[in-house]
């Protein structure tokens, strides 16, 4: 079975807002889905984090590494156009466009061999992971109704990020999260993302240390993108101090940026993007390497129903996986496939059994949101 053909659709008038300065379009366009079609008919869904036209122009360098290989060969297919860019793009849009096209491939397999992908990663070591709802930080009163409405969902971990943590003052600071654990009580895990990767974050070591005592203070799980993603250094002296976890990675593409970080335990949990980092195979990999160095490994989930799909997949195939990311309240992924993503009685969701990742696209839904 040979890869015949691929298409891409762009998602807009949904996308929500992503903490970043002016983030608040709905037409803006960050997910594009990716179509791998064999000469036998089957397709396979995937998702890369960048705009369809850099994903179509990354398209036309990958093309010829990619059509007439065999469709049930996602490591080596897509190892070999990682290993083809060499020179046009080690990173960025194009390993973006790869990770789309890997978890395409893994969907596709799986299909032809009517078995999820959790099994083909190596087998299930879990029917279920923990799902955190992923918020924006607000305004305390509105950030207390937002945290009663993930609780209302079942939610049983929440993380919060980005605006105004870390951009107004350490007073406000300390007022949001004193703000949540008394909103949600000593029962429900709190997580904290300072959304270090924003453009020109103006913190260090300094603050980062002070800051994670505080959250230590309120019983915060982990200390998310404190200081900007390349500081490795800085990364690894915060973990010598803090009373909580440290957590990064979410910019992060190829296994290769991720070595300094693990090779030298200067996190406790690295959070690669499937959508991003170079799919599924790239995603094992990593998963595989943190798990070697005792750091665990969280997938970002910024994304798509597609990439929560995969976070699943991955999460379910590893012998310690405690948290999944779901953006919550965003219809590219609560709307975007079938069956819908819901959790159980105790706030987990259940990891796909279909064949591939276990999901269809929701025709009605494409019909509102895709460009094809």
């Amino acid at each position: 079975m040979k890869i015949a053909a691929v298409r891409t659709i762009a998602l807009s008038g949904a996308t929500d807002d992503h903490g970043w300065p002016g983030g608040t379009d709905p037409n803006v366009q960050y997910n594009t889905l990716v179509e791998v079609a064999s000469d036998e008919g089957i397709l396979g869904l995937g998702s890369c984090y960048t705009t369809r036209a850099l994903v179509d122009g990354s398209l036309e360098l990958l093309r010829p590494f990619l059509i007439g290989q065999s469709a049930l060969e996602p490591e080596r297919v897509s190892e070999g156009m990682r290993q083809s860019m060499f020179w046009l793009g080690r990173g960025g849009s194009v390993e973006h466009t790869i990770s789309g096209l890997d978890i395409a491939l893994w969907d596709l397999w799986g299909k032809a061999l009517a078995q999820p992908v959790s099994k083909l990663l190596g087998g299930n070591y879990r029917e279920s992971v923990k799902p955190y709802a992923s918020i924006l930080f607000d305004d305390p009163t509105v950030l207390a109704e937002k945290l009663h409405e993930q609780l209302a969902r079942g939610f049983r971990a929440i993380k919060m990020g980005w605006r105004p943590f870390g951009r107004v003052s350490r007073k406000l600071d300390e007022l949001l999260v004193k703000t949540a654990r008394e909103t949600v009580g000593d029962d429900v895990e709190l997580m904290v993302d300072a959304g270090g990767s924003e453009q020109f974050w103006p913190h260090g070591l300094a603050w980062a240390r002070q800051t994670a005592r505080m959250l230590g203070d309120y019983g915060v799980v982990w200390f998310e993108e404190a200081l900007v993603p390349d500081d490795v250094e800085g990364f690894r002296q915060l973990r010598e101090t803090s009373p909580v976890l440290v957590a990064t990675g979410e910019v992060l593409t190829r296994r290769q940026s991720f070595q300094p970080l693990i090779s030298s335990r200067a996190v406790d949990i690295i959070q690669p993007d499937l959508t991003k980092c170079g799919g599924l195979s790239e995603g094992r990999r990593l998963a595989w390497m943190a798990h070697d160095h005792g750091i665990l490994l969280v997938p970002h989930g910024w994304n798509t129903a597609i990439g929560v799909a995969a976070d699943l997949a991955l999460s379910a195939a590893m012998p310690l996986a405690r948290w999944v990311e779901f953006q919550t309240g965003v219809p590219y992924i609560e709307e975007l496939v079938t069956p819908r993503f819901q959790l159980d009685a105790e706030g987990f969701l259940q990891v796909p059994t279909g064949p591939g990742l276990g999901i269809e696209l929701n025709i009605d839904a494409l019909g509102k949101y895709a460009r094809r």
